[in-house]
């Protein structure tokens, strides 16, 4: 079993090598397809450096900053594993949860899982309310037009059946990538997971990016791929 994990890269020089020795060292067959989305930290050359020591390690450059879900678009395409899973570059999201979300597909049991913030007992930073506030009301509303009952519909965590994943269409070029998949699997009726995982949620003084404007971005996404 070959899993592909894609990471998106915008400016994340400083955890880069961290979070790519975390996932390195998960015991499992790793292509790891780093996208680096037009990065002007150091974050390009850092890359190349870890693809000349790692074999492991595809590099793929975005001619601009083109968006997450851009980038999460050419990743996805060029992945070559059984599995797709989606990993971001900072360090909110421990790898060391992979086997955990594997396991209901490899049971067979599932097409799509989710790793949920909200779910089970491992540990949580404790971190901004309105953040959380924002999460559960799209969620909500994730789960009435799509009439599922996800907990986390904005995880970072989703794994999924490759071949799968890539007949789907990816159209939304930055945040949108969550709630649009979210919609797209839920109308072809998949069976989706969730395992609960651990977080470590970073400030926006340690390099945080999403905002308010992501929220109403994602409602927008929720409504258009529903409608659509």
């Amino acid at each position: 079993m070959k899993l592909s994990v894609v990471m998106p890269v915008f400016n994340e020089h400083a955890t880069l090598r961290e979070v790519i020795s975390r996932v390195l060292a998960v015991p499992l067959e790793i292509e790891l397809i780093c996208v680096d989305d037009g990065s002007g930290d150091g974050s390009r050359e850092t890359l190349s450096e870890l693809q000349s020591a790692h074999p492991q390690i595809r590099l793929l450059l975005q001619p601009k900053n083109m968006g997450k879900g851009a980038a999460l678009r050419r990743g996805i395409q060029e992945s070559t594993g059984d599995y797709v899973l989606i990993q971001d570059a900072d360090l909110e999201y421990d790898p060391s949860d992979y086997p955990g979300l594997l396991h209901p597909l490899l049971e067979g049991k599932a097409d799509v899982v989710y790793g949920s913030r909200f779910l089970g007992a491992a540990p949580h930073r404790v971190l901004y309310f309105w953040h959380y506030v924002a999460n559960r009301i799209l969620t909500l509303i994730s789960n009435a037009l799509t009439n599922i009952n996800l907990t986390d519909m904005e995880t970072c965590y989703k794994v999924f059946r490759r071949e799968l994943l890539q007949s789907i269409p990816i159209e939304e070029d930055r945040f949108g990538f969550e709630p649009e998949i979210t919609v797209k699997i839920a109308k072809r009726r998949l069976r989706i997971y969730e395992v609960g995982i651990s977080y470590w949620g970073r400030t926006y003084e340690e390099g945080k990016k999403i905002g308010w404007k992501d929220g109403f971005r994602a409602l927008w996404c929720l409504v258009k791929y529903t409608l659509k």
